[in-house]
């Protein structure tokens, strides 16, 4: 196993550890104010035009929330070459400990996404630790930290066979093991289900979960590990209820449009931040994990 040389600038192998580094990507910067960009909507899946001034509203509460639990904010620059998805910055590229692993999104608008990260964060300090080649596909939205040498890869249409035996390639010298987790049809090929949009790791022993959307040897895996569950409200199923950031410490990022789940969580003892996501998150299908690259966590 490769021994970590310690530094402040970049880790990963958690999903709830005190966030302290996150890249975002700010909605202009991804170009939901540009006409011919925004002309696309439909075709990447949004079911309409966004509205750009209530986005970029809704974004800039969500990083105000990251500021004040006490998260240094880095802000992926605009490129022509990025699509409205671009705002989802979780996708893209993995942190681990050793670097940074750039996607192979399955959703080919993206793919320039990775390289874009990538460079930036070269800039930042943080190596590149890898890269998933076609054919292989992945996104990160279907990857889930279960402990520091366990990723869990869900496999479905944005992530393929051939892109989780590359990440086994590229974790396993490191003593990372990674497991499969087979996703559901859902609305199909066409529609954005991750891995993520299923559950959310809460914190080392709570998940949050939309249960019967889950596998059974995934609801399996997470019990014999000994996470309790909370299931969301299913009323609030298509507002992304589920998508659900850990801030680490118990504290958590959520849209405000879920009440009944995020009361759920209030009741389980965890302290919720919530911003309006009609935009920025609901409209196209990314919720407040999926609008944040943790780059750091404590």
């Amino acid at each position: 196993m490769t021994t970590l040389i310690k530094t402040e600038k970049y880790n990963g192998h958690s999903m709830v550890g005190t966030l302290q580094r996150v890249m975002v990507c700010a909605p202009e910067a991804a170009g939901w104010n540009d006409a011919k960009r925004v002309a696309q909507a439909r075709n990447l899946g949004f079911p309409r035009a966004p509205l750009f001034e209530v986005a970029e509203a809704q974004h800039r509460r969500l990083c105000q929330i990251l500021q004040e639990a006490g998260a240094e904010i880095s802000y992926l620059p605009p490129s022509p070459d990025l699509t409205l998805d671009a705002v989802y910055t979780h996708d893209a590229s993995l942190a681990t400990d050793f670097g940074l692993i750039a996607m192979h999104p399955g959703k080919s608008n993206r793919v320039v996404e990775a390289a874009r990260q990538r460079e930036f964060c070269a800039g930042l300090g943080i190596p590149t630790l890898g890269e998933v080649k076609a054919p292989g596909k992945t996104e990160a939205g279907d990857m889930v930290w279960l402990d520091e040498g366990t990723l869990l890869i869900g496999l479905g249409y944005r992530t393929n066979r051939e892109g989780i035996q590359q990440m086994r390639d590229l974790l396993k010298p490191h003593g990372v093991e990674v497991l499969a987790a087979p996703l559901p049809y859902g609305p199909g090929p066409s529609a954005c289900l991750h891995l993520m949009s299923l559950f959310s790791v809460l914190d080392e022993n709570t998940v949050l979960v939309d249960l019967p959307w889950l596998a059974v040897e995934t609801v399996e895996l997470l019990k014999e590990r000994g996470y309790r569950f909370i299931e969301i409200d299913s009323s609030e199923r298509d507002t992304l209820a589920v998508n659900v950031l850990s801030l680490g410490r118990r504290r958590l990022v959520a849209i405000e449009e879920n009440q009944k789940t995020n009361q759920r969580l209030r009741d389980a003892g965890f302290e919720v931040h919530t911003f309006p996501g009609s935009e920025i998150c609901i409209n196209g299908a990314g919720g407040p994990t999926c609008l944040t690259r943790p780059l750091l966590r404590g």
